[in-house]
C-alpha cells in the first residue's frame, strides 16, 4: 500500500495569505502546506480522502491518473471545496463514487447541486455516486475492508478511516474508547496536531502525542498542521522517535 500526503496544512494552508510569520516565509519546502488530504493506493485501486480547495494542484503534483472514490471525513470547506475539480476524472471514468456521513452528502448536494443533478445536467458538470458511510459498517474496496472510525471535531461528528494496518484521522478533538479499540495493531497512524496551544475543536500537539501513546502504532505521522506549530525541522527534533511530522508529497509504503 502506498500513502501519498497530498496536503498537511490547516484550513488556511501555509503560507497564510498576507502573513508575516516566520514559518510562512520559510524556504524549507516541508513548511509549505496545502490543505489536508491523502491518496491511498494499492494494486489497481486508488482512493483519496478529502477533496479540498487545493485538489487540482495536488492531483497535478502527485501525478494521480485515476481515483476509484473519494472518502470524506466531514463537510468543512478545507476538506470539500475542490469537488468540482473531479471533472477530468469524471470525463474519463464516469460518475465518481463519493463516501461520507449522510449529513455530509446532504451538505455537498446543497452546495454543489449541479453535480448531483440527474436530469438536464450541464454538459461540463461532473457527476458523482453518493454512498453513505455508517459507523461500524466496513466499506469493501476490492479485497480490502475499510473501517470507519467515529470521532468528534468539537461538537461535529467526523469519520476517520482504517485501511488494514494504516489509519487516517484528522480534525479530531475526542475519540471514544470503543473507537480507539478499532485502532489497535497499526503500522502507521496519521493524526492531526494543530499547534502547541489548546484548541476547542482540534488536538494540540500534546493531545496528539497522548493519543498516540494510547493507540501505540509502530509509527505515527502528524498532519493538519498550523504555521503556529513552528518550523518543521525544529518541531521534528522534539518528537518521540516513532512520531514524525508529515509534509506535502511525502510517500509511505506500508
Amino acid at each position: 500500500m502506498k500513502v501519498y500526503f497530498l496536503g498537511t496544512g490547516t484550513s488556511q494552508g501555509i503560507p497564510v495569505i498576507g502573513s508575516q510569520h516566520s514559518v510562512c516565509k520559510s524556504e524549507d519546502k516541508r513548511d509549505h502546506r496545502l490543505r489536508v488530504s491523502v491518496w491511498v493506493e494499492w494494486d489497481e485501486f486508488s482512493y483519496v480522502i478529502d477533496c479540498g480547495p487545493d485538489f487540482r494542484q495536488q492531483m497535478l503534483t502527485s501525478g494521480c491518473q485515476h481515483i476509484d472514490a473519494i472518502l470524506f471525513t466531514h463537510e468543512h470547506s478545507d476538506h470539500t471545496a475542490g469537488l468540482d475539480d473531479i471533472r477530468p476524472f469524471f470525463f474519463k471514468q464516469g460518475n465518481i463514487p463519493i463516501y461520507g456521513h449522510e449529513r455530509v452528502l446532504k451538505n455537498l448536494e446543497r452546495r454543489f447541486d449541479y453535480i448531483f443533478e440527474t436530469e438536464n445536467r450541464y454538459p461540463g458538470a461532473p457527476g458523482v455516486l453518493p454512498l453513505e458511510v455508517v459507523n461500524n459498517v466496513p466499506i469493501r474496496f476490492g479485497i480490502k475492508s475499510v473501517e470507519p472510525i467515529n470521532a468528534m471535531h468539537g461538537d461535529l461528528q467526523v469519520f476517520g478511516y482504517r485501511f488494514d494496518k494504516f489509519a487516517y484521522l484528522t480534525d479530531v478533538k475526542t475519540v471514544d474508547d470503543e473507537e480507539i479499540a478499532k485502532l489497535q495493531n497499526l503500522e502507521v497512524l496519521v493524526i492531526n496536531a494543530l499547534r502547541e496551544e489548546p484548541h476547542g475543536t482540534h488536538f494540540n500537539l500534546q493531545e496528539a502525542l497522548d493519543f498516540i501513546t494510547i493507540v501505540r502504532p509502530k509509527k505515527a505521522y502528524l498532519t493538519h498542521i498550523s504555521h503556529i506549530l513552528g518550523f518543521h525541522e525544529e518541531v521534528q527534533k522534539k518528537l518521540p522517535e516513532n512520531v514524525f511530522l508529515a509534509y506535502d508529497n511525502l510517500i509511505l509504503t506500508i
